[in-house]
């Protein structure tokens, strides 16, 4: 096991905050990217009283922030939405809904246009507004204005530490940190919404830094599950020594080794082949081939992706340069928290969730939905639960004259005694497994295995000792938290990985490289201490029950 201790010691310092009165809302929404912002303008429009708690700067945190995002976007064409439709469940793996999918296109079309007196959308030659494509910045800040507009209240740097339940398990808010001001936050409220986002490890991807699983955590927590996680090798082209992992130009790269022989990419399999070429050796990559009109374009459609080349003095349409693949994990994969009903509900009472931070599988199935479905997703899944939690407000209340405990455990309130366990340590033993690409894109069970037995013991040690309540600061406090939520959503991906013995989509096993009809089903995983799995229509497989190695077994 990787060792994650770094003195026997425990800390001593108080956390020095203060204590806030309580908030009272009829809706928290925790996270404020784009469906966070989505849900915040759905319940504020359907009357709720609404508190959002931003990790980041709401308008400026998150992946969608920083990038151009487009939109599954189809008219109301019965026979265009049908073969939209169509064209995506072909390539699904059998596990995605098309009722969903149909659903989500209508939320979109009819919506993103109703922001039109925030957001200024681009025109064609034609004069025709043009809502498929966004600009990633400036929506996000536009989205703030609006939700700002309708009384929403922003907690922004105010990262949730944990959930706040009743007796009876019902989610009834949220408590966290101010870390700017040394403050400490509780929200009371009606009806909770998770928008935290995927979680990449801390692989340096772009816009990803917040997003380290702190919602799934805390669904855990609540005794939520999850679903599709397996789903979480998606890959993305980036220079070698940048975080910009912006895209679009590399559709039209042309790709080297290191003794300057072009790679052969087949269409459709461009991570697996790089990759490959990747654990052999550097891979070169040059944008040669792009167009002159769409070089030109380029600076005002995707700004960002020229910075590291101005910068270091190169020219990436004459000039060679190193590339490599930043791990997405599941911000671009589609597994998440499970959905419980239509409305974005959860299996706990009272949480919703919304985003990346939920399972994408009804409209991506086995496969990444992309840049345009998700964003589609991320609207519509904030529509759905916004109304959803404002509507279960309405009829129960706030619940502020009721008891709530605190669920907060891993990384927060040790189960033992406290020591001085490293959560730069934590992160790294998690990296150590999750971001390889031979462990990661080209997956084998007795690798797996390993892994997974690896994090059980990180797990373990986090668990039992690390004390993030009694850190000396509020950043080492969420430090701490972020290192457990880490350490809990790998478990749960190499769970998954390793219980789903074949191929299908993005998992890729190369001990097992068929898929197999009888595995034509969602996977759902949970647990903390003690993991447990099941296929649709089976009994839970807890952690210390064989792994299925037969096709069909469960």
């Amino acid at each position: 096991m990787p060792n994650i201790r770094v003195s026997t010691t425990p800390p001593t310092a108080e956390l020095p905050t203060v204590e806030l009165p309580p908030i009272a809302a009829d809706v928290l929404v925790i996270g404020g990217g784009l469906s966070g912002t989505w849900a915040a303008l759905a319940a504020a429009q359907a009357g709720a009283r609404v508190v959002l708690a931003d990790k980041g700067y709401c308008g400026a945190s998150g992946v969608a922030a920083t990038s151009g995002p487009g939109h599954w976007w189809v008219p109301p064409d019965a026979d265009a939405r049908a073969e939209a439709i169509r064209q995506r469940t072909a390539i699904a793996g059998g596990i995605a809904d098309p009722a969903w999918m149909e659903r989500i296109l209508d939320i979109t079309w009819t919506t993103l246009p109703t922001i039109a007196d925030v957001y200024d959308f681009s025109t064609d030659e034609t004069g025709r507004v043009q809502y498929r494509g966004l600009r990633g910045p400036e929506y996000l800040r536009a989205m703030r204005r609006k939700i700002h507009k309708l009384g929403v209240r922003i907690l922004d740097q105010s990262p949730a530490l944990e959930l706040l339940a009743e007796s009876g398990g019902t989610i009834v808010g949220a408590r966290g940190l101010r870390r700017q001001r040394g403050e400490a936050w509780t929200v009371r409220a009606g009806a909770v919404i998770l928008a935290t986002g995927g979680c990449a490890f801390k692989s340096r991807l772009l816009g990803s830094h917040t997003n380290t699983g702190d919602g799934h955590l805390m669904a855990a927590e609540a005794g939520v599950d999850f679903s599709g996680m397996e789903f979480s090798t998606y890959h993305t082209v980036a220079p070698a020594h940048s975080t910009m992992t912006r895209s679009m130009s590399f559709a039209f790269a042309t790709y080297y080794d290191g003794e300057g022989r072009e790679i052969a990419v087949p269409p459709g399999d461009a991570t697996r082949t790089l990759a490959r070429a990747m654990l052999e050796g550097p891979v070169l990559c040059s944008l040669h081939r792009m167009p002159a009109d769409i070089r030109e374009r380029l600076r005002r459609v995707q700004p960002n992706m020229m910075l590291p080349f101005d910068r270091g003095g190169s020219d990436p349409f004459t000039h060679r340069f190193p590339v490599l693949l930043r791990p997405e994990g599941t911000i671009r994969g589609s597994g998440g928290i499970r959905l419980a009903d239509d409305d974005c509900g959860t299996a706990a009472d009272g949480l919703f969730v919304v985003g990346d931070a939920a399972t994408r599988e009804p409209v991506a199935g086995a496969v990444s939905g992309g840049g345009a479905i998700l964003a589609a997703w991320a609207l519509s899944s904030g529509v759905i639960a916004g109304r959803a939690a404002a509507a279960r407000a309405a009829c129960h209340g706030r619940r502020t004259d009721t008891p709530a405990r605190p669920l907060g455990q891993a990384g927060l309130r040790p189960a033992r005694h406290a020591a001085s366990v490293d959560p730069r340590a934590v992160t790294a033993a998690v990296q150590a497994e999750m971001l390889p690409y031979d462990k990661t894109i080209f997956r084998r069970g007795p690798a797996l295995a390993r892994s997974l037995s690896r994090l059980d013991g990180v797990w373990s040690d986090l668990r039992d000792h690390l004390d993030g309540e009694g850190a000396a600061t509020a950043g080492e406090t969420v430090q701490a938290r972020e290192s457990a939520a880490l350490t809990a959503v790998a478990r749960w991906c190499t769970r998954a990985a390793l219980v789903r013995p074949e191929s299908r989509g993005m998992h890729l096993r190369v001990d097992a490289p068929a898929s197999h009809p009888a595995l034509a089903r969602r996977l759902t995983v949970g647990g903390l201490d003690r993991l447990w799995s099941r296929f649709d229509g089976d009994a839970p497989q807890p952690l210390d029950s064989p792994v299925p190695t037969q096709a069909g077994a469960a």
